[in-house]
This record gives C-alpha cells, structure tokens and sequence, in this order.
C-alpha cells in the first residue's frame, strides 16, 4: 500500500462559510506531514473528516483503503487521533482512561497489558498513571491523549498540535517519539510551531483559507524566502560604504543592507537575485577591492518568513476578489 493516508477534495462549509474548499493531500509510509496555516484556515476541521468525526459536505477520506464515511469501523482500526485539546473523562485515572481505550480498541488479558505499558513507557505516564485526569496539567493531559493514541499501534496517526502545553523537556521527547514511530506509519501533525517542521516533518504543507496554497519539504519551502542564500558579512566599520559599493555592482546581487555597525566592524546582508548561491562572488569581489572579511555566512531562509508570505498573500488576493 502506497497511500495510507488520502484526503481527495474535502470540503467543509458551516453556513455560507466555507471552512475547508476542496484540499486534497495523499500520505505515504514513512512521511510525517506538518500541517500549517493561521488560525481558522481549516486544519482543524481537516483533520477531524480525515478522522472520521466530521463528515465533508464533499470530499472523500481514506485510511489504509477505507473510506472514514462508508467504512468508519475498519478505517479507525488503522488510525490513531489526537484532537485538538485532547479531551477525556476527568474523572478517570490515565491508567484507567488508557484501560478503557483499550477495551474498546478490542484488547484485553496481556495483549491489553502490554500495550498500556508500553504507551505508558513512551509517553512517560508513569509517575501520574494513578492521578484523575482532572489533576493533571495541560501538558500531562496532552501526553494521556497521546498515549491512547498510539495505544494500538496504529498504521495512521492524525495528531493536532500533540505537543501543545508541553515544557521544552517534553516537546523533544514527544518529538523523540515521533521519529521513532515515522518508519512504519503515515503521521500528520497539526501545529503552530514551525521549528516542528524542521524537527520531525519530512514535508510541510501549508493551508489559509480552506485551500493549500503550499506543499513541499521544509528546505524546498525554505528556498521561497527573501533571504535564502541572501549573504551575510562582516567588515571593518571602515570598509562598509566600499563594501557596499562593491556589492552593488556585482552582478546577481540584489538589495544591499546594513544589518548592524559599531565602531569595530559592521555587518551587511546581500540578496541574490535568484535563488543561486552568489557566496563566492560575493567573497571573490570583496577580496578584490581588498576588503578584509571578518566573517561570512549564508542564510538558509526562514520558514516564519515564508509562512507569513503566502499566508498574507493569499488574504490580500483574497481581499481584492472581494473587492
């Protein structure tokens, strides 16, 4: 099976709002997606129909082969979820909620046994497993919902925001678990926090207003930025105006900026026209003009910065249709 995961034109309308218009994605083993936008564009809403608990106004999902709406039950076999707030019974222990999830997962005797423990060992449950879930904090509740959904073992994981109120010790724990799951699962993972994406996603797809207006790996989306392969310098704050004089009639070198100056040395920051490295012409032109560079740098881009590009983008194109 090469999809285990298929969302084919999902669409969503509450009202005359169309939260989700027509999205479709495919997940394979071994990818773990980061699935991006800004507030209200939809992921949420998303990720419950490819979960099976909303249905689409059009639209189908698939999990493992089986459609979430005409094949629920063998589809939820195959998919573990985490959704967004990661409700349970506060009355319940989290070793008596992970008891009851596995009971109605079909587990029981040592087979149910071993998975608790085990969901219990990689979320680190343990010291709170006897607690009720009322008593817990944010981040504690966060892992309980985690752990009933990865209790079984499941092919798909659909998680939204799974490490939201976790400290930083958490977050790199969960995201340790995440990477070890990866191999052999399809994972789609809701956040807001884009060092996410660098950190565990092998593909990031962005959304803003219902639609993708994104898809691709973290450095693919990285080379959409202002500053990829922009180069940074510094130079003795003496040899900044020759600096940039030198800079600015480079050919494939675009905007020249003062980054900072001081009265030792002063930094600078060139942009490449296209996304080509110019770093050893930038270099070579400098060493011409026999200016001493104290030390240079080549940006990679910054995926806020791309973010923030399309998704404004695409409310500002969306404002003039509007007129």
């Amino acid at each position: 099976m090469t999809e285990m995961l298929v969302l084919d034109n999902l669409t969503k309308r509450f009202g005359p709002f169309v939260a989700v218009d027509g999205i479709s994605l495919e997940v394979k083993p071994g990818e773990v997606l980061g699935f991006l936008g800004p507030n209200g564009a939809g992921k949420s809403t998303t990720m419950k129909m490819a979960a099976g608990f909303l249905i689409p106004d059009a639209g189908i999902a698939r999990i493992c082969g089986h459609d979430v709406a005409t094949d629920a039950r063998a589809a939820k076999q195959h998919l573990g979820y985490l959704p967004e707030g990661a409700p349970g019974y506060s009355e319940m222990t989290a070793l008596g909620m992970l008891r009851f999830a596995a009971s109605i997962r079909g587990l029981s005797g040592a087979a149910a046994r071993t998975a608790i423990d085990s969901a219990i060992e990689r979320a680190d449950l343990a010291t709170v497993a006897n607690q009720t879930i009322e008593t817990l904090s944010k981040g504690f509740k966060r892992r309980v919902g985690l752990a009933q959904a990865i209790l079984h073992d499941p092919d798909v994981l659909i998680l939204d925001e799974p490490t939201d109120g976790l400290d930083p010790n958490q977050k790199h724990q969960v995201r340790n678990l995440i990477r070890d799951m990866a191999a052999q699962k399809a994972i789609i993972i809701s956040t807001h926090i884009l060092e996410e994406v660098d950190a565990v996603c092998s593909r990031a797809v962005i959304i803003d207003r219902g639609r993708i207006v994104a898809d691709g790996t973290a450095r693919e989306l990285k080379r959409r930025a202002e500053n990829h392969n922009a180069v940074v310098m510094r130079v003795a704050a003496g040899d900044l105006d020759k600096a940039k004089k030198a800079l600015a009639a480079l050919k494939g070198t675009g905007r020249v900026e003062t980054v900072s100056r001081g009265k030792t040395g002063a930094r600078l920051r060139v942009y490449p026209v296209t996304t080509k490295s110019i770093a050893s012409d930038v270099a070579a032109a400098l060493k011409a003009k026999r200016i001493h560079v104290q030390e240079l740098n080549v940006e990679e881009g910054r995926l806020e910065d791309v973010f923030r590009d399309i998704t404004s983008s695409e409310a500002e194109l969306a404002e003039v249709a509007n007129g």
